[in-house]
């Protein structure tokens, strides 16, 4: 469902014509603040070749992490649907969480209390200054969508996400859902 109001919690979908971008081309952003000093938002849909025990070596998982946006690409960071166990987390909204006590978290996912459909760890976020991502959507960067999902949208396959979103968008956007990710090479 198309929504018209930037919110936290909602989900940003790149048009089909940013190409050549490698941090946006068909990526899924689920928007985790958005207020009048800008807006913070992860990309869900891009997984990298490392897991969380490649960059934490002290936990025991092979949970993958994902390229949550060019900001701060050194820096870890995670949102979850299990409040009651992470503490010091921060609502998104919908019963998804960003952050919270990393050495608990730890702790929890080597006990087994944690499992890779509760969390989700990035690499990276992407940010906007204030007004910046409302003059992308007056540009047409970006399509604004309610997130059907909930907290449940952690657990989601990412591999295809971009397309079933298309998908569900119809109209003119379903040509671009088998089109190659970038049409010059085809």
């Amino acid at each position: 469902m198309i929504s018209e109001k930037l919110q936290k919690g909602q989900l940003l979908i790149a048009e089909p014509s940013i190409i050549g971008d490698l941090s946006f081309n068909r990526s899924v952003i689920l928007l985790a603040d958005h207020n009048q000093d800008g807006s913070v938002g992860f990309i869900i849909n891009k997984p990298l070749k490392y897991t969380i025990n490649d960059l934490v070596p002290d936990v025991e998982a092979n949970f993958k992490i994902y390229n949550g946006g060019p900001v701060e690409q050194d820096n870890l960071y995670f949102i979850h649907n299990i409040p009651d166990l992470i503490t010091d987390s921060v609502e998104i909204s919908n019963g998804i969480f960003w952050g919270g006590n990393f050495e608990l978290t730890k702790d929890l996912i080597n006990t087994g209390k944690i499992k890779k459909d509760n969390i989700r760890f990035f690499l990276g976020y992407t940010g906007w200054s204030p007004q910046q991502l409302e003059q992308e959507m007056k540009s047409n960067s970006w399509i604004l969508s309610e997130n059907l999902y909930k907290n449940k949208i952690i657990g989601k396959s990412s591999t295809d996400f971009w397309k079933e979103k298309i998908l569900e968008i119809g109209g003119d956007y379903v040509i671009w859902s088998n089109a190659p990710e970038n049409p010059i090479l085809n």
